[in-house]
């Protein structure tokens, strides 16, 4: 229970901290202005540091994985998305990682069945849940570009126009906010509920999450129950698109609330295991073609090896091998 205990206390613990700065100690400009280009300047100098680390890192060889026929002889069928073999279709099979989840599709479940008998099966659940927490969470980043622009831009305005379509409340309902908390909350509870996850999650597996649940939380609630007043928070979020400096308006302290916590998400991004939404990019087994049949990859930092041909071997040991009674090419 520690490892669940101690991430929630650490985002409770977080959220007080602007609640109480805002309410009792009048730091507006901290919150507000502060704090946001520190966190900005964070994410970037971090993951610009992680990415000059990940580029240095030689990869002579192809290791990529792979689960599908490499390309050969031409009457062998290949896998041109499995077993990617130029640079177009691996560019392709990262994307297909990135958007669908491809390889968390294929995610089976081991079990012991019937005593000592290990039984597996086709386990969607977990793709389902990630692939609906990633792609609602895009959408909301996306929707929360009207407060940064002065004018919304078409496909903004219609990814925003498809998300509320069912438009039964007012303020309209937005699907993804109750998509993302349904997906924050299967992927807690099936921390929680199984024996083995509950095993191997740590709390690093379990403080982005009650982050994440506790942005959308504060968030939905500005939304449909303690409204907000969304002019000072475009003036806000204008002046820090402009790398502004002017103190903002009276906004309360829920929004700084949720302002806090999305910079420490965004601070905390390079240095935990949320960075792997730019690794995968560079990821050597993901983004390198299955080439090692048609190009030869040499290890650039081998030492250089001097070959000794057989007439040369010969010539120093010709004598010595006649007496030996060793066949020679030259008498």
């Amino acid at each position: 229970m520690k490892k669940v205990l101690k991430p929630l206390i650490a985002v409770i613990v977080l959220a007080l901290i602007p609640w109480v700065g805002i309410t009792y100690g009048k730091l507006d400009y901290v919150f507000a202005i502060v704090i946001p280009y520190a966190a900005a300047a964070i994410l970037i100098l971090g993951l610009l540091f992680r990415l000059v680390d990940w580029l240095r890192r030689p990869v002579p060889f192809r290791i990529p994985t792979t689960c599908g026929q490499e390309k050969s002889l031409d009457w062998v069928k290949p896998n041109p998305l499995e077993s990617p073999s130029n640079p177009f279709m691996a560019a392709v099979r990262v994307l297909s990682e990135v958007l669908l989840f491809r390889s968390l599709f294929r995610n089976t479940k081991a079990e012991l069945s019937g005593g000592p008998r290990l039984v597996y099966g086709s386990h969607k659940w977990l793709w389902l849940g990630g692939l609906a927490f990633h792609w609602s969470m895009l959408i909301i980043v996306i929707r929360h570009a009207r407060f940064f622009l002065e004018t919304l831009p078409m496909p903004i305005e219609l990814l925003e126009t498809a998300d509320r379509f069912l438009d039964v409340t007012v303020p309209a309902l937005y699907l993804t906010d109750g998509l993302a908390l349904a997906a924050i909350t299967f992927l807690v509870l099936r921390r929680l509920s199984d024996e083995k996850m509950r095993l191997l999650s740590l709390s690093t597996d379990y403080f982005p999450l009650f982050l994440f649940g506790a942005i959308a939380t504060i968030g939905i609630s500005m939304r449909y129950v303690t409204k907000v007043n969304v002019m000072p928070v475009k003036a806000l979020a204008l002046t820090l698109a402009h790398f502004g400096f002017d103190a903002p308006e009276p906004i309360g302290a829920l929004f700084y609330v949720h302002l806090f916590l999305v910079c420490v998400l965004l601070a905390y991004v390079p240095f935990s295991k949320l960075v792997h939404m730019g690794g995968i990019f560079l990821s050597p087994t993901r983004n390198l073609p299955n080439n090692s049949r048609a190009k030869r990859h040499v290890n650039p930092w081998n030492p250089d090896i001097k070959f000794r041909t057989y007439a040369e071997y010969e010539d120093e040991f010709r004598e010595k091998m006649k007496k030996a009674g060793i066949p020679v090419e030259k008498q």
